[in-house]
């Protein structure tokens, strides 16, 4: 799986996990949800994304490095 797709996963994993935590746990997980989602939309601007830095240093590759076959 490539970085690009693990990064859906992992958002869409997570907006679910904190919006039922804080469903039936408590409220403030909301805050987490928002600083997932700034994140989203501060990295389609400036292309910085922390989970994406960490996958590569994990050793995945992005789409372009597996349509290349490296």
């Amino acid at each position: 799986m490539s970085i690009e797709r693990t990064l859906f996963a992992f958002g869409g994993t997570m907006v679910m996990l904190t919006s039922l935590l804080a469903l039936f746990h408590n409220p403030n997980w909301t805050w987490l949800t928002l600083f997932i989602g700034f994140n989203c939309f501060q990295s389609s601007f400036t292309g910085f994304c922390p989970p994406s830095w960490l996958m590569k240093k994990f050793g995945m590759k992005s789409e372009a490095e597996l349509a290349l076959g490296e």
